[in-house]
């Protein structure tokens, strides 16, 4: 437990340091002077993310520390506390841009598009439009799609985030909520096979074998045709014959009037097993 200087040792302390330049007693100065550090990495901290830790801030602020000693100036009459805070808070400042991968031109573009939004919100009471967004900063199009196109490139989100806490002790951050939109629904997949064995049932080889090309492959009729070794015309006349007839079952199943004449068929249902 470090016990605290009297304002006669740390005087002391201030002039053997600035005579001698002895690491030892710079380490006694940091050391005492070191809640200031903690208490602007907190300051600034708090309003930061959830990601970045205090403790990287108080390790720069350190740095800043160290450099405000060996500047400090024992005669201009300044007390070292007023001298340091602008310094400590330059160097959490300086380290927190090297931690930022966006330049800091992209990051105030996106500041003053974020401020133009605010701003037209509060006089329309709406999200404004791309064009009344435009007008306003009185950027041309080609410009303003720039701004934009900088603007996205800002919101990006730390997976560690911490999304909200919960009653257990491990709280939950942004990568346990995200959708992982590589994996399968079962419900929709088992919906698409039973589709597919519907429209499908009833079907020959070469029928199916023309919408799996037509629809899946996206080959066109004369492709198709030279495919199965059939004309053009052959595999169009098939095509229609084959709608006709899925139409007609489909309605008969109750299910024709909400498909109608859009009806579409959706490649999944006839990729193979």
């Amino acid at each position: 437990m470090q016990v605290a200087l009297t304002k006669e040792r740390l005087d002391e302390i201030w002039i053997d340091y600035k005579a001698s330049r002895s690491p030892e007693l710079r380490n006694i100065l940091v050391e005492n002077y070191r809640g200031i550090v903690k208490y602007n990495s907190e300051r600034i901290g708090a309003k930061l993310p959830d990601e970045v830790e205090t403790d990287d801030l108080i390790s720069a602020g350190i740095f800043g520390l160290v450099d405000a000693i060996d500047s400090f100036d024992l005669e201009r009459g300044v007390k070292f506390e007023t001298y340091c805070a602008p310094r400590i808070r330059g160097a959490i400042l300086d380290e927190l841009r090297s931690m930022d991968w966006v330049p800091r031109l992209v990051r105030s573009r996106a500041h003053k598009l974020e401020r133009a939004t605010r701003s037209l919100e509060a006089q329309y009471g709406r999200q404004p439009t791309e064009k009344e967004l435009s007008a306003h900063l009185d950027l041309p199009r080609d410009e303003f799609k720039r701004l934009m196109r900088d603007a996205k490139a800002v919101s990006v989100v730390s997976l560690s985030r911490k999304q909200y806490e919960t009653d257990s002790s491990r709280d939950v951050c942004e990568i346990d909520v995200l959708q992982d939109r590589r994996s399968a629904d079962p419900v929709e997949e088992a919906q698409k096979r039973d589709l597919k064995d519907l429209i499908t049932r009833g079907l020959t080889r070469a029928e199916r074998l023309v919408l799996i090309l037509y629809y899946y492959e996206q080959m066109t009729m004369k492709e198709i045709g030279m495919t199965l070794d059939l004309s053009e015309s052959r595999v169009s006349q098939m095509h229609s014959s084959i709608l006709a007839r899925l139409k007609a079952q489909l309605k008969q199943r109750g299910r024709g009037e909400a498909l109608g004449e859009d009806f579409e068929f959706s490649e999944a249902l006839f990729v193979e097993d």
